[in-house]
């Protein structure tokens, strides 16, 4: 019965590829393209339990909500920190896809990214949470697999492609061949643990308390990841931890590099590392064609000349990196019986 409801929902549904990041999810719908880019963020009144809020909105009311009221991220380090919060999420965003669509009760086929080396417990989280937000199908696909193909890389051939993809909670590193990741690391460094690396930095040489959205506004700003060439300069403000006063400070590009280097030291390690373990063969492919960065990070100033000094590898930055989980998981979403090989998992809920 359950089947059948589902396969008679399901015509009138909208597939979606979805990119559960840490900071933002987005939103991909066959035949449209993106249609959601938000921050992976839910308020929530705790009296009611009722959601208040959900992505940009959600995100202004971080750190500025009263007692009764919880702003939280759905995920941390590219996983799923609350089940329920998570699950309510993408159903506001499941609903808000078929708002302008006559279907009652929606039921999608979902393609959605998980980071790479994913627990086999963590994986079977996503996959409810998306089961019960109201897909009547979820694909997973691990995040670099998903870049790769949204980088438009040629996966599928006998060569090896190298791709870093940096997010806010996780970087990943994998060198793809044949389909198939051949060797990989996943860090949970990434664009978050940067904006913690500026919370510390402020707190230890400015005696400042700033929150997480002025470290990412100042890493956006200034943050310069290699050789600076042209010093860059902005404003902080924060609670003086002496005075417990508001106090605003200008903070320069040299300071915020001294503030993440061990962070992009580690991303280069790990990088070199996966270079060293793969096979030769494909180390002279990855040598031709370079590695491609994505995500987020792929973004912060230099970063790429930085790593081709460190590599000696050609390193190019991925047009639009910031959506190549997500292009990548709506071309599987538009040829799922050609691309099916790439998937990890799939719940076979029809």
């Amino acid at each position: 019965m359950i089947n059948i409801f589902n396969r008679f929902f399901g015509r009138f549904s909208k597939d979606m590829g979805i990119d559960l990041g840490t900071s933002n999810t987005l939103v991909y719908v066959k035949d449209k393209g993106i249609i959601i880019n938000e921050p992976s963020i839910v308020a929530i009144n705790t009296r009611t339990d009722q959601i208040i809020a959900v992505g940009e909105d959600a995100r202004r009311m971080v750190g500025k909500t009263p007692s009764h009221i919880i702003a939280t991220k759905a995920l941390v380090d590219g996983v799923i920190s609350d089940f329920e919060i998570t699950e309510r999420m993408l159903r506001h965003f499941i609903e808000k896809v078929h708002r302008e669509t006559f279907t009652v009760v929606p039921r999608p086929r979902i393609v959605i990214g998980v980071p790479q080396g994913i627990t086999e417990v963590e994986s079977k989280a996503v996959e409810d949470a998306t089961l019960n937000a109201g897909a009547r199908q979820v694909f997973l696909i691990e995040e670099p697999m998903a870049a790769a193909i949204g980088a438009r890389m040629p996966i599928q051939d006998a060569s090896g492609n190298m791709i870093v993809d940096i997010g806010g909670g996780t970087t990943e590193i994998a060198v793809i061949s044949l389909g198939g990741v051949i060797t990989w690391r996943s860090l949970r460094v990434a664009g978050d643990e940067l904006d913690q690396n500026i919370i510390q930095y402020a707190r230890e040489n400015f005696n400042l308390l700033i929150g997480e959205q002025t470290a990412e506004a100042v890493k956006i700003a200034i943050a310069i990841a290699g050789d600076i060439e042209e010093p860059l300069e902005t404003k902080m403000r924060g609670r003086d931890l002496i005075s417990g006063l508001p106090r605003e400070v200008s903070i320069h590009s040299y300071q915020v590099q001294e503030a993440i280097q061990r962070s992009i030291r580690l991303i280069v390690e790990n990088i070199k590392d996966t270079i060293e373990s793969t096979p030769p063969e494909l180390v002279a492919d990855i040598y031709e064609r370079g590695v491609f960065l994505t995500g987020g990070g792929a973004l912060l100033r230099n970063l790429d000349k930085i790593l081709q000094r460190e590599t000696q590898i050609p390193v190019h930055i991925a047009d639009d990196p910031l959506t190549c989980v997500v292009r990548g998981a709506g071309i599987v979403l538009e040829d799922l019986e050609k691309l099916k090989d790439v998937l990890t998992i799939s719940s076979h809920v029809e």
